[in-house]
């Protein structure tokens, strides 16, 4: 239901990817290759960000299960023995089912939060995963509804796309961040116009870290579309009501955000400032609700 951890997954192991490649390739001389006496290689630093901006991103995705399974330590449900098991594991089926997919490994981790998430590198190569808390907090009907959601994620290859995405972003996050470093260090350094390779590595990393928090701001644009998408999909697959109860059910829990830490993970609070919401992956409650009524 929260992309927080579908996208944050994505987004911190994608950032640190793009650091250790410039730290590598800085190492390895590959990455001031397109620094020359006269100057930038503008030309060859464009190939160079695009082609480890992408990569960057589809090593994200390829390990996002990996490290989705490591991070939460969840348990993976192949035979259901509890009624919670039984209830997740037919529902992903089902859907699965009917969207002609192959089961997605489905799992199950301890934790307070209300939360569920699906991640993986293709639709027939994904993981569904919730967390005891939402089992706690939801019933049956909130659940099939909140399944029924990631299952749209799945169904709609939202992780690919935000994939393809985020490899131009992070072309544009490498290609700007090295012109700021090179032309800071030219205005620091001689008039020979001679710059400090190692100064210059560090500025590129940290305007690099910059320059992708920014880029957040498109991806949280593009999550709080594909929300709505997500929310359409659970509504055919599972039933409207199904879906708009879950999300009532949130509406009612935001209440307790601020005191309930394991809630955070859902980002369902709408008082924030409006800078905040820029970064916001979830659209607000009431406006999922509204369309989710108008849809149909």
């Amino acid at each position: 239901m929260s992309p927080f951890k579908r996208i944050g997954f994505f987004l911190a192991m994608n950032l640190a990817i793009i650091v250790v490649i410039s730290v590598v390739t800085s190492l390895l001389g590959i990455d001031t290759m397109y620094l020359t006496p006269n100057g930038l290689n503008l030309y060859s630093l464009a190939v160079f960000c695009l082609i480890w901006g992408i990569a960057g991103s589809l090593i994200s995705l390829f390990m996002s299960k990996r490290i989705a399974k490591w991070t939460v330590k969840m348990k993976i449900i192949q035979t259901p023995h509890t009624s919670e098991e039984k209830l997740v594991f037919t529902t992903v089926q089902k859907i699965a089912q009917q969207l002609q997919l192959k089961l997605p490994e489905i799992g199950i981790y301890e934790s307070a939060e209300v939360n569920a998430f699906a991640t993986g590198p293709s639709k027939n190569n994904s993981l569904v995963a919730v967390s005891s808390g939402l089992l706690q907090e939801m019933t049956s009907d909130e659940i099939e509804g909140v399944i029924g959601h990631e299952m749209a994620h799945i169904a709609n290859g939202d992780m690919v796309t935000l994939t393809l995405l985020q490899g131009v972003l992070n072309a544009f996050v490498m290609f700007f961040a090295r012109i700021v470093a090179y032309a800071i260090q030219t205005t620091l350094n001689d008039e020979d116009g001679a710059i400090d390779r190692f100064a210059y590595i560090l500025t590129t990393i940290a305007f690099e870290i910059l320059f992708g928090f920014l880029a957040m701001i498109v991806v949280g644009y593009f999550s709080r579309i594909r929300e709505f998408a997500a929310d359409r999909g659970s509504a055919q697959y599972v039933g409207r009501q199904k879906m708009i109860a879950a999300l009532v059910r949130l509406d009612t829990m935001s209440n307790r955000v601020e005191s309930h830490k394991g809630m955070a993970a859902f980002k369902i609070s709408d008082r924030r400032s409006r800078f905040g919401r820029l970064f916001s992956t979830h659209p607000p409650l009431q406006k999922r609700i509204e369309a989710l009524q108008q849809a149909f």
